[in-house]
C-alpha cells in the first residue's frame, strides 16, 4: 500500500495546478503503474516487433510521446525473462523517462552527454535515435551501477558510446563547451516514483529536499558549461516539487541571463498541452497521462559564457593506438567470415591483443578525461587467431546465410547455459553465430551431435520464458 507523508501532502498542494485535484492526485499514487516498454530499432522494426510478439498473446497500447513506446500487456509471461529481452529486442522502460530524449534529439547532433546514465534505459534510446552513429557519453557516478550500464549497452547492441565514471560536477570544465545536447536527468527526491515504490515518500522531509537541489543546480551548471553554444540541453527528474524542477531552471537563467533560453515543449506530442507549465516546461502529474510524475524543460544556449577555471591538463598515456593497415584488413576479413559483415564506421584502435572500434568523430576527445570504456570491443588476438567478442556480435548481427537458426526451445536452453543436442550426427563446423527469429543468440561450437554453449558464463541466466 502507498505511503503519503502528510507532511509531503501539505507540500505538493502548493505546486498543484488549479486544473488538477488533490484528490485525483492521491488516488492516482495508489493505482499499479501501467507497464511499458521501448522496442530497440537498433536490432528490430516495431512492426516487426509487435508481430512477433503478438503472436505470443501480448497486446499493446501506444504511448503518444515516443513513436517506440508502448505500454502492454503480456499475460503470465515474466518480459525480462522472455528470450527477445535477452537479444536487446526491447527495453522495459517507464513511459514517462522516454520524454527527454525525444524532447532533446535533434537532425545533426553528434556530440551528446548523457550525465546520469545508469541503468541505461535513456542512453538507449539516444543511442537507438543517433543509429549508433556520433558519440554518446555516458556517464555514471555510482560503480556498481557503471556495470549494470554497460550490460545494459551490450544486450541493446550500442557501440556509439565512452563510458566514464564520476561526478558530473566535472563536465563544466573537462568538456567545456564540447557538447551539442547534454541530458541532465538528475537525480532527485523520487516523488514521481511512488506508483513503482510505495514507501518512495514514507520518510518526506524537506530538509533533503533542499540539499538535493543544491546538487542540482550544481549539476546544471556543470551541464550548461559543457555545452556549445547553440546547443541543447534537458533537465529531467522524476519528482514534483518546484524546489527541484521549476527553482533549479530559474537558478540557471539568473545566473546566465540571456545565453538561456527555455524553448516549449507544448507542440512535442499531441496533448502536451496538458501538462506544460507557463515557461514551456512539461510538469507530469500521474493523473494526466495515467504515468509516473515527471518533469522535462528544455533549454537552448544562445552564447558562449565564461570557463569557471582554468583549462585542465590533457591526460596522458592513452592506452591504445591505431590500428595498421594490416589489423584492419584481419579484423574486416573475420567479420566478413564469420557474420557476413563489413567494418563498421568508426575508427580502429589496438589495446595490447584487443582490437577496439571507437565511435566515429571521437578522436577530438582523447586526452581530456579518463573513459571507463570506448565503443565496441570487437575481438581479442590470440595464438588460434582472432577470436570476436559477444558485444560484437550483439551490436553488428549476422547475415542470414551466416546465422545457425535454433528452435525456441533451444534458444532458451541456450541462454540458461546448457549446449543443444543436434540430430544425427554430422560434420562439425566448428563456431557458429547462433539465432533465433533471425536475432543474435551468441557463440556456439558445432561439434557434429552437439552444439557446445559458448555464452559468456556472465550472461547465463537461471530462468528464460519461452513467451
Amino acid at each position: 500500500m502507498v505511503q503519503l507523508n502528510q507532511n509531503f501532502i501539505n507540500s505538493i498542494a502548493k505546486d498543484l495546478p488549479e486544473h488538477l485535484k488533490l484528490e485525483d492526485f492521491i488516488h492516482f499514487c495508489s493505482l499499479p503503474l501501467r507497464a511499458a516498454l521501448r522496442v530497440n530499432t537498433l536490432k528490430i522494426s516495431v512492426d516487426e516487433f509487435l508481430s512477433r510478439m503478438r503472436a505470443k498473446g501480448w497486446q499493446f497500447e501506444t504511448i503518444p510521446w515516443c513513436p517506440e513506446g508502448f505500454w502492454y500487456q503480456a499475460g503470465d509471461s515474466q518480459p525480462g525473462n522472455c528470450i527477445a529481452h535477452q537479444q536487446g529486442l526491447f527495453y522495459i522502460q517507464e513511459a514517462s523517462s522516454m520524454l527527454p530524449p525525444m524532447a532533446l534529439l535533434e537532425p545533426g547532433m553528434e556530440r551528446v552527454l548523457d550525465m546520469a546514465s545508469a541503468p541505461g534505459s535513456k542512453t538507449t534510446q539516444m543511442a537507438a535515435m543517433m543509429a549508433n552513429g556520433g558519440v554518446l557519453i555516458a556517464n555514471e557516478y555510482s560503480s556498481s551501477r557503471v556495470k549494470v550500464l554497460h550490460a545494459n549497452l551490450q544486450r541493446m547492441g550500442v557501440s556509439n558510446t565512452a563510458l566514464t565514471h564520476f561526478d558530473a560536477r566535472v563536465f563544466g570544465q573537462y568538456q567545456y563547451e564540447s557538447m551539442d545536447a547534454v541530458l541532465l536527468d538528475a537525480p532527485c527526491s523520487g516523488e514521481g516514483t511512488v506508483r513503482k515504490d510505495p514507501d518512495a515518500l514514507k520518510h518526506w522531509d524537506p530538509q533533503e529536499i533542499a540539499d538535493i537541489a543544491a546538487t542540482q543546480r550544481d549539476l546544471i551548471d556543470s551541464a550548461f558549461l559543457a555545452l556549445k553554444p547553440g546547443g541543447v540541453m534537458v533537465y529531467s527528474t522524476c519528482t514534483l516539487n518546484s524546489q527541484e524542477n521549476q527553482a533549479v531552471l530559474q537558478y540557471l537563467k539568473q545566473k546566465y541571463g540571456a545565453a538561456v533560453a527555455f524553448e516549449s515543449l507544448e507542440s512535442l506530442f499531441a496533448g502536451a498541452e496538458k501538462a506544460c507549465t507557463a515557461e514551456g516546461f512539461l510538469h507530469i502529474w500521474p493523473q494526466i497521462y495515467d504515468s509516473e510524475g515527471f518533469f522535462v524543460a528544455k533549454v537552448r544556449k544562445l552564447s558562449s559564457v565564461a570557463r569557471e577555471s582554468d583549462e585542465p591538463k590533457q591526460q596522458k598515456q592513452f592506452p591504445f593506438s591505431p590500428a595498421s593497415a594490416k589489423q584492419q584488413q584481419a579484423i574486416a576479413a573475420e567479420l566478413q567470415r564469420l557474420l557476413g559483415k563489413t567494418l563498421p564506421e568508426g575508427s580502429l584502435w589496438i589495446r595490447d591483443q584487443e582490437y577496439w572500434l571507437f565511435p566515429s568523430g571521437f578522436e577530438p576527445f582523447i586526452g581530456k578525461m579518463r573513459y571507463q570504456r570506448i565503443g565496441l570491443k570487437l575481438a581479442d588476438d590470440s595464438k588460434h587467431g582472432l577470436k570476436l567478442r559477444h558485444e560484437a556480435l550483439m551490436a553488428l548481427g549476422v547475415t542470414a546465410d551466416k546465422g545457425y537458426e535454433v528452435t525456441e526451445p533451444e534458444a532458451q536452453a541456450y541462454l540458461m547455459g546448457r549446449d543443444i543436442a543436434l540430430d544425427g550426427s554430422e560434420k562439425a563446423r566448428g563456431e557458429l553465430v547462433l539465432t533465433w527469429g533471425g536475432q543474435v543468440l551468441g557463440l556456439g561450437k558445432h561439434l557434429g551431435n552437439r552444439l557446445k554453449n559458448n555464452l559468456p558464463r556472465e550472461l547465463v541466466k537461471d530462468k528464460i520464458c519461452l513467451s
